[in-house]
């Protein structure tokens, strides 16, 4: 199985009201993380494990294809969710 530095993840971002989910996705192994982003300014984040249908799943959900930079900026810290 390849290693975790060797996958290309897919990002995904969905907006509902006031909340915004971004959603990492690793192809491979089918896990990833779901950050949802708060009307506060919080965020709560989840390690979730996927099937092999998810990418279809997501864009049957109306997820779109994001930036893995977002994701990131919000997963390390480093960007908060403007109120």
């Amino acid at each position: 199985m390849a290693k975790d530095s060797n996958i290309v993840h897919q990002y995904f971002r969905k907006k509902f009201g006031a909340l915004t989910i971004l959603v990492k996705v690793n192809p491979i192994g089918f896990k990833g993380i779901e950050i949802t982003l708060l009307p506060s300014g919080d965020m709560e984040t989840r390690e979730l494990a996927f099937d092999e249908e998810i990418l279809e799943d997501l864009k049957a959900d109306g997820f779109e294809e994001a930036s893995s930079l977002e994701f990131n900026l919000y997963h390390s810290g480093l960007a908060q969710k403007k109120s």
